[in-house]
């Protein structure tokens, strides 16, 4: 069995560099083997968690099919904006709507349960979105994912990506391919299959 890899962005932002990376992860992965499913958060939406709302109504649709789809993925490729050197609210909600998913109403469900999670950055500064990827590294431990130690960020990314999609400096794109390639040999393969 081939390993099944879903990919996203944490930015809807017309023209993303997280959503570059994303789809240069993608042909990465695509190239090693693996599975891929892209997704956009857009079609998605999620009203902001809160306890109240989660006890009224208990998680909505999109919350279920998130949660459904990390469940029946081997392995996570995040590309994750940078907010205030922090993780963006999209993200995190998205995260936390489905740590709090627990069932689809027929089955329960485990979405980060045994769940390999690669992460990347990009960011028009000069590091590249690393300091926000610590917070996102530190939420998605806490939910219970294995989370690979070589990260990907693309600094300056308003140049940073050639005409294939694919990250111009030598450097950068050596690093995004060890991370997905870390990612894949990490995983464990048919962990998500029902």
């Amino acid at each position: 069995m081939n390993a099944k890899i879903l990919v996203f962005s944490g930015s809807l932002r017309t023209g993303s560099y997280n959503t570059q990376l994303a789809k240069a992860a993608i042909k990465i992965l695509s190239a090693e083997g693996a599975e891929v499913t892209e997704i956009t958060l857009a079609d998605y939406p999620l009203p902001i968690l809160g306890a109240d709302l989660l006890e009224k109504d208990g998680a909505p649709e999109n919350a279920v099919k998130l949660a459904q789809l990390f469940q029946v993925h081997d392995g996570l490729f995040i590309a994750c904006p940078e907010y205030n050197s922090s993780i963006p609210p999209l993200l995190k909600n998205v995260l936390d709507w489905v740590s709090v998913t627990k069932s689809d109403g027929t089955h329960d469900l485990k979405p980060y349960a045994g769940l390999t999670v690669a992460l990347g950055a990009a960011s028009p500064g000069a590091l590249g979105g690393i300091r926000g990827l610590y917070h996102v590294r530190s939420v998605l431990m806490n939910v219970g994912t294995q989370i690979i130690t070589e990260q990907c960020s693309v600094a300056r990314a308003a140049n940073s990506f050639g005409a294939d999609g694919m990250p111009s400096d030598e450097r950068t794109l050596s690093l995004l391919k060890k991370t997905c390639r870390s990612l894949l040999e990490r995983v464990t393969v048919g962990r998500g299959r029902v």
